[in-house]
C-alpha cells in the first residue's frame, strides 16, 4: 500500500514512517524542506516530496498514487495554530478528495466532556477532525489523550516537572482522570487504520491500560524513575494561566506550547469506548509504569527510539532523534574534548586501552584519589577494583569504579559509571586517523542528572572538568605520541 505521512520531522511522523516501511508499505514523505528529513536513518528508503499543506498547488504531486494519507500535523506553538490548522485540513481534504485517495488517518485530542467549553488546543483538534470526516475521503480520526514517550510534549512536561520538583504546589486539574497511552501504541493503532474497511469513517478513542490522575502520573513516574516520592499539594490560586507560566518556569517545554496543553488539562481525557481494538486485535495496550520505563529506556533490550547514541552508532549516548525537538528527552549534560595527535592511530588506541587501573587516568591523580576515597565512604566501590589485565579490556569487566560497556577495537571505549551519583553517567574516549598519518582522540563525559540532586552534583563538579577532563585528554595525546 502507497501512503503518505505529512509531518514526517515531527514526533509522530518520525517514528510511524520506518514503521510503515517495516509493515511493507511504501512511504511518501511530505516535508516544506527536503534536507530536515536527510539525517533520518530511514530517508533512503522513503520518497520525499517538498510542499506545503497550506499551498493546495504543491498537494497534487506529493498525493499522486496515494492509496492512504496521514495527516499528522499541528501548528501547536504559533499565535494563529486554529486558522493555520484549519486551512491546512481543509486543503488537504479538497486534494485527497480529487487524488482518489482512499483513506485519511488523522491523529487528534481527545473531546471534552458534554458542556464544558473547549480549550482552544482541543477546539482546533476537533475542527480539523470534522473537517476530515466529512472530506468525502473515508477518515479514521484517532483521538488521544497524554503520548507517553521520550520527545512527546505531554510526557517532557511531565518529566521535568516531576523530575525537577521535590515539592510543588500544584493547580487543581492535577486531580483530573487522564488514560495515558504509550506510544508503540498510538504507532501501532495508526498502522491498523491503514487497512479498515472503506465503509469506515469515524473517530475512535484510544487510550492505554490505566486511568490516573495527573498527580497520580507524577507520583508513578518518580518511583519508575527512581526518585524519592513527590510532595503535591493541589491549591485552587493557580488559574490555567498561571499554570502554564510556571510550566514555563519549570520546564524547558516552549512556552507556546506548554499554554494551550496546560490549558487542555482542565478536560478530564478518558476513553469512552474502545472500538479500535476490532481493527487492530492482538496486543494489549501497556500500562503506564511499563510505558515510562520505555520512555526512559529503563527495559533491556528495548525496541525503542532514544535520546541516545554514541561516537560509534545511534545506540547509546546522547543525541536526539532527528525528529525530536531539542528540549526533549531530560536534561543532558555533557563535556566535550577534542584533541589532535601527531601519532598513528593504533599508538593512541593502546594509551586509550590502558586507561585506569595501575595505569590511572592520566590527569590530576590527587583528585581521582578524593574522588574514589568520596565514594567509598558513602558506599561505593571507588578505585579499588583496578583492572582485570593491564593492556586489554573487555566488555562488561570492571575498571576502577567503571565498566567497560562498549568496545570498538582501534576506535571506540566507552565506560559506565557506577559510583554513588545522583543519576546516570558515562564516559567514551575514541580514536580516529585523519589520513595524514595522525590521529584525532574524542572524549565525552555524558551525565543524566536524577532529580534536583543530580543539578546540584553536576553543578558542584562542573568547576573541575576543566582542569581534569581538559588535562586527561592532553595527557592521552601526549602519551601516545611520545609511545612511538
Amino acid at each position: 500500500m502507497r501512503c503518505l505521512v505529512t509531518g514526517a520531522t515531527g514526533y509522530i511522523g518520525g517514528r510511524l514512517a520506518p514503521r510503515l516501511l517495516a509493515a511493507g508499505h511504501d512511504v511518501r514523505c511530505l516535508s516544506r524542506s527536503a534536507a530536515r528529513l536527510r539525517d533520518a536513518p530511514w530517508a533512503d528508503r522513503v520518497e520525499i516530496a517538498q510542499g506545503d499543506l497550506t499551498d493546495p498547488s504543491s498537494l497534487r504531486a506529493a498525493l499522486d498514487g496515494i492509496e492512504v494519507a496521514y495527516f499528522l500535523v499541528h501548528s501547536l506553538g504559533r499565535r494563529d495554530f486554529e486558522e493555520l490548522d484549519r486551512r491546512a485540513a481543509e486543503n488537504f481534504a479538497a486534494a485527497c478528495r480529487a487524488a482518489g485517495v482512499r483513506r485519511i488517518v488523522y491523529l487528534g485530542g481527545p473531546e471534552p466532556p458534554p458542556g464544558e467549553h473547549a480549550s482552544a488546543h482541543l477546539r482546533s483538534r476537533t475542527e480539523v477532525a470534522n473537517i476530515l470526516l466529512g472530506s468525502g475521503v473515508p477518515t479514521a480520526v484517532l483521538r488521544a489523550p497524554v503520548i507517553i514517550g521520550s520527545g512527546s510534549a505531554s510526557f517532557e512536561m511531565l518529566r521535568y516537572l516531576t523530575e525537577r520538583l521535590p515539592a510543588m504546589v500544584t493547580p487543581r486539574w492535577v486531580s483530573n482522570r487522564i488514560q495515558p497511552i504509550a506510544v508503540r501504541d498510538v504507532l501501532r493503532y495508526l498502522i491498523a487504520a491503514a487497512t479498515m474497511p472503506a465503509e469506515v469513517n469515524r473517530a475512535f478513542d484510544i487510550g492505554g491500560a490505566d486511568v490516573l490522575t495527573y498527580a497520580d502520573m507524577m507520583t508513578r513516574y518518580a518511583k519508575v524513575a527512581g526518585l524519592r516520592r513527590r510532595i503535591i499539594v493541589p491549591t485552587r490560586v493557580l488559574s490555567p494561566w498561571l499554570s502554564a507560566f510556571w510550566v514555563g518556569l519549570v520546564t524547558p517545554v516552549p512556552n507556546a506550547i506548554a499554554r494551550p496543553l496546560v490549558a487542555s488539562l482542565v478536560h478530564e481525557a478518558v476513553a469512552g469506548e474502545n472500538d479500535i481494538a476490532e481493527y487492530a486485535p492482538g496486543d494489549e495496550t501497556i500500562g503506564f509504569d511499563e510505558a515510562v520505563r520505555f520512555a526512559l529506556c529503563k527495559v533491556r533490550n528495548a525496541d525503542v527510539e532514544t535520546r541516545w547514541s554514541s561516537a560509534a552508532g545511534r545506540d547509546s549516548a546522547a543525541e536526539p532523534l532527528p525528529s525530536d525537538p531539542d528540549w526533549s528527552g531530560g536534561t543532558v549534560y555533557v563535556d566535550e574534548r577534542c584533541q589532535e595527535v601527531h601519532a598513528p592511530v593504533e599508538s593512541l588506541w593502546r594509551v586509550i586501552e590502558g586507561v585506569g587501573g595501575e595505569n590511572g587516568w592520566y590527569s590530576f591523580p590527587l583528585a581521582w584519589s578524593v574522588r574514589g576515597w568520596l565514594d567509598r565512604l558513602v558506599g561505593g566501590v571507588g578505585l579499588r577494583r583496578g583492572r582485570r589485565d593491564r593492556h586489554r579490556l573487555r566488555v562488561g569487566e570492571a575498571l576502577d569504579w567503571w565498566r567497560v560497556e562498549e568496545i570498538v577495537p582501534g576506535s571506540l571505549l566507552r565506560l559506565r559509571a557506577e559510583m554513588r551519583v545522583p543519576g546516570r553517567a558515562w564516559l567514551e574516549m575514541t580514536a580516529s586517523a585523519d589520513g595524514d598519518g595522525r590521529s584525532v582522540y574524542r572524549q565525552r563525559a555524558v551525565f543524566l542528572p536524577r532529580g534536583l540532586a543530580g543539578h546540584a552534583y553536576w553543578a558542584s563538579v562542573l568547576p573541575f572538568h576543566g582542569i581534569v577532563f581538559k588535562g586527561m585528554a592532553r595527557n592521552i595525546a601526549q602519551g601516545a605520541e611520545t609511545s612511538i
